[in-house]
């Protein structure tokens, strides 16, 4: 069973939500023939019971994905957590899609990003008081959901992950350096081969209006070759996966996950040159292997 914090109108597309839907999902399995994935609302107070005393973990997704696919994304990457006993991990939906324009919402994604971090963040402030700690990763522009989370938060976050940010990469600096300065310990997953980023960012941005007339627009992600200087001390390195790897944009979380073991923590960022751990799909196993070293 995982709990989900669902910021979501629409299973597909849709605006955020005036206030936090609770989702209780089981059978979260990709395995052919498996049943679908049972989803049930329950009240804050089920969440709470269960939060209560532990490490909490939160995940979100990023850019087009819809509610099913993000349960799907999330609750399978989060099974390949390596994350202590007394932890639990919470998955988080928001509208980065669309029911109609695909990726050509984008423009409107950035929006919702902020509006879902601002009702996220009043509810963390409401529901986790009773957590023992709490830490935060992201996926391409769910960065801008947990940024946007953080700065709005008086629950102290112990660390958050930016995995494939798709944000500028002076945010930690510029546009959340508040946020920035709330998180003892940030960490970042970059790769140079994630061709997503390197094509469609920073374009989408000014469509979008998210960075302003006096904006450098050709500032690369923060997902892609990592953060801009001056790079604040709370930023743990290293954080450039080997470009032999080919590490691309949807190979850090993904809904359909070879049914493999998790890859072993702890891990860190190895140096280039270093081969892939594995020959098969092993790259969603890295990333929980990574972000669950990082976040104890």
């Amino acid at each position: 069973m995982t709990y989900f914090l669902n910021t979501r109108t629409s299973a597909v597309g849709g605006d955020v939500a005036s206030q936090v839907t609770v989702l209780q999902v089981t059978n979260i399995n990709i395995a052919t023939g498996a049943p679908p994935p049972a989803m049930t609302i329950v009240s804050p107070a089920n969440l709470v019971r269960d939060i209560n005393g532990k490490n909490v973990f939160l995940g979100t997704h990023g850019f087009l994905v819809n509610q099913a696919d993000g349960i799907l994304s999330l609750g399978n990457w989060g099974t390949l957590l390596q994350l202590s006993g007394s932890s639990i991990f919470v998955g988080i939906l928001w509208p980065g899609d669309s029911a109609w324009l695909g990726a050509l919402c984008y423009p409107a994604e950035g929006q919702h990003a902020i509006q879902a971090g601002n009702l996220l963040s009043k509810f963390i402030d409401a529901y986790f008081g009773g957590a023992a700690s709490v830490a935060f990763a992201s996926h391409s522009l769910g960065a801008r959901v947990l940024l946007q989370t953080v700065a709005g938060l008086s629950t102290h976050i112990k660390q958050i992950t930016l995995m494939a940010g798709a944000i500028n990469d002076d945010c930690l600096v510029k546009e959340y350096s508040a946020a920035a300065q709330k998180v003892p310990r940030i960490s970042i997953l970059a790769s140079a081969k994630d061709d997503v980023l390197a094509a469609a960012f920073p374009i989408g941005n000014i469509f979008e209006g998210i960075i302003d007339s006096s904006h450098p627009y050709w500032d690369s992600a923060i997902g892609r070759k990592g953060p801009s200087t001056p790079i604040p001390s709370s930023i743990q390195g290293p954080w450039q996966i080997p470009d032999d790897w080919k590490y691309g944009h949807h190979h850090y979380i993904e809904k359909d996950p070879e049914p493999n073991p998790p890859i072993t923590a702890p891990q860190d960022v190895p140096a280039q040159g270093t081969p892939p751990p594995r020959p098969d799909k092993w790259q969603p196993a890295w990333s929980a292997a990574l972000v669950s070293t990082r976040a104890k």
